[in-house]
């Protein structure tokens, strides 16, 4: 086995609950409580809806659930109708640093893996942890976006290695696990470029998926190429050398994710708090321009493109700067009802994000990832002019939600589906997975969320 497969191998052997510190533990019900409410707020989304009754093909008996369904449907297509769902809205977590991603993408595969196999909560907890440490560490790694390629990367690779440890998976069969979720599965960055498609809200799920069928397949005896990292026309020749940097056996890049409070990509949180604030200082009828200012993944994620300014579906809207910063002027809010049909094609709305200009600012490039600061100018048609700054958005690492922030999220989220006291058993459920024999009990309450 080569030597970075086996450093993963053996990275994943050595995590136990056991050892895991009360902090990281508590990070990991958080971010399964902010994932969860995710996906159930994203039940009745049309490409969750699609998702649903696509994977409905795959219809098995005693297999995995799909949130908000009674059907049971193969391990794999749970995975991938979960991740959608809990993707859809754009509010779950996010990790940036040399690049980025949603290390919550993990989540679905494991989860459903986990009630497969009636595995207890202790396990999954393990199991996440694993997952986070690997994806984020890849991510503090190498800039793998640069080179084309995108954050589903992470995402199978770290899945992967977490489902082989639920499945018990031994080191030889776990090295070939890695090799099975790399090789078939290296996904194009193009899927977040100009125009958004539905892929944009898949393309993590269908890793989820890969990562279930990797890591099945090697159970069931499939090897897989060798020296997938090292090896003439592996990962280090396509990308360029790296290594994982720090893992050991006290991971606890969990607690280092950022959670959003809007569902808009990460880089615009800082700009819809600059809008909110500048929104009570000023009447939209004396707007003459706005001016934003970002680092650079701002700036090329939400600033860069033409599209930008004329979003046709609700995931380039999402991913567009001027939209979200005209939405909360104008709204002054942002919610799933923000990207509906009537607010994208909205005339007021179009005008003012005529209005608006966005560059990046190297000052600010500078102070990212520590923080993600925006600052916002707006120039009245009298000549005079306000600004916000905002250094970093509420929920990230260095200004995090408390666990009643999560808490709210979760029941806001979640409203128009669980009843308070179904929202209170799920949130008490996840609270205390590490007391579950057997996760599948969560899904007894999360297969009935939309009869609530």
């Amino acid at each position: 086995m080569e030597k970075t497969t086996k450093e993963l191998v053996d990275f994943s052997f050595k995590v136990s609950y056991n050892q895991l510190l009360p902090s990281t533990i508590n990070a990991c019900k958080i971010a399964l409580i902010d994932t969860m409410g995710c996906a159930i707020g994203a039940y009745s989304s049309p490409l969750s809806v699609l998702t649903r009754k696509f994977s409905s093909r795959y219809s098995c008996v005693n297999s995995a659930s799909m949130i908000g369904s009674s059907q049971k449907v193969s391990v794999e297509m749970a995975a991938f109708a979960n991740g959608v769902m809990l993707r859809f809205l754009d509010l779950s977590d996010s990790y940036r640093v040399k690049s980025g991603g949603h290390p919550s993408d993990v989540i679905s595969g494991i989860l459903s893996v986990a009630e497969s196999n009636k595995c207890s909560g202790q396990e999954t907890i393990e199991a996440i942890v694993v997952a986070y440490e690997i994806y984020c560490a890849f991510c503090e790694s190498i800039d793998i976006n640069s080179k084309g390629w995108d954050q589903p990367v992470y995402g199978v690779l770290a899945t992967t290695i977490a489902i082989g440890k639920l499945l018990k998976l031994n080191h030889e069969q776990m090295g070939h696990a890695v090799a099975l979720s790399l090789a078939p599965n290296m996904s194009l960055h193009q899927t977040r470029r100009g125009e958004l498609s539905h892929w944009k809200g898949c393309a993590a799920a269908n890793g989820a998926r890969n990562a279930v069928f990797a890591a099945y397949l090697a159970k069931e005896g499939f090897s897989g190429p060798t020296s997938i990292f090292e090896g003439r026309a592996g990962i280090w020749d396509v990308v360029g050398k790296f290594e994982f940097p720090n893992l050991n056996d006290q991971p606890n890049r969990i607690e280092k994710t950022h959670l959003k409070s809007f569902p808009v990509n990460y880089h615009g949180q800082s700009a819809v708090w600059a809008a909110l604030d500048l929104r009570q200082r000023v009447e939209l009828n004396d707007i003459k321009s706005i001016h934003i200012e970002g680092y650079h993944s701002a700036f090329e994620e939400m600033g860069s493109h033409p599209a930008h300014w004329a979003p046709k579906t609700h995931e380039t809207a999402d991913h567009s700067m001027p939209y979200v910063v005209a939405t909360a002027l104008m709204n002054g809010d942002i919610d799933e009802s923000s990207f509906s049909e009537f607010e994208l094609n909205r005339s007021e709305k179009l005008n003012l994000m005529q209005k608006i200009s966005v560059r990046e600012d190297i000052t600010l490039t500078d102070l990212f990832p520590v923080s993600a600061p925006c600052r916002m100018k707006v120039t009245k048609i009298d000549g005079t002019f306000i600004e916000s700054y905002i250094n970093s958005p509420k929920g990230h690492a260095d200004n995090p939600f408390s666990l009643e922030d999560v808490k709210n999220k979760f029941k806001n989220l979640s409203a128009k589906f669980c009843g308070e006291q179904q929202a209170n058993q799920i949130i008490d459920m996840l609270l205390n997975i590490d007391q579950l024999k057997d996760v599948s009990q969560l899904f007894d309450h999360l297969s009935q969320i939309n009869h609530s």
